[in-house]
């Protein structure tokens, strides 16, 4: 989970210093674009014009880009709390013997259920045989 945390980070700030390199670049070339030699200084090529003008402003584009980043930072914390809370949820268990049918009735938080044991609420640790079965109730 880290590391898709690290790797989304990454690509974020790789983008943004892509995106400000060209905005530099195309500031430092503004001045030089508006006089050509021999032309009027007022008069450009349509071509030329409309690649010199923003499709939005900087600063729209700006706000835009932040507003990207705290909806990510919004989303991945919701969804960390909600993992963290689902982990947290507690779930009745019931270890049953296949062979008496005997049935043993547990509480354990779902973080703590792995594949062969499971801790109980009040901190014991329970294994499973392989001639038991586990029975997940939720509530």
């Amino acid at each position: 989970m880290f590391t898709k945390l690290l790797f989304t980070a990454t690509v974020i700030l790789v983008a943004w210093l892509v995106v400000r390199n060209r905005w530099r670049a195309d500031d430092d070339e503004r001045p030089r674009l508006g006089v050509e030699s021999g032309a009027e200084p007022g008069a450009r090529s349509p071509q030329r014009s409309a690649a010199l003008g923003p499709l939005m402003p900087r600063g729209a584009v700006k706000l835009a880009a932040y507003g990207v980043v705290i909806l990510m930072l919004v989303g991945t914390a919701l969804y960390l709390f909600q993992d963290w809370q689902h982990a947290r949820e507690i779930v009745q268990l019931q270890v049953v013997n296949v062979y008496s049918g005997q049935v043993e009735h547990y509480e354990a938080q779902r973080s703590d259920i792995s594949q062969r044991s499971f801790v109980t609420l009040d901190g014991r640790r329970i294994q499973i045989a392989e001639m038991e079965r586990l029975i997940q109730i939720e509530r």
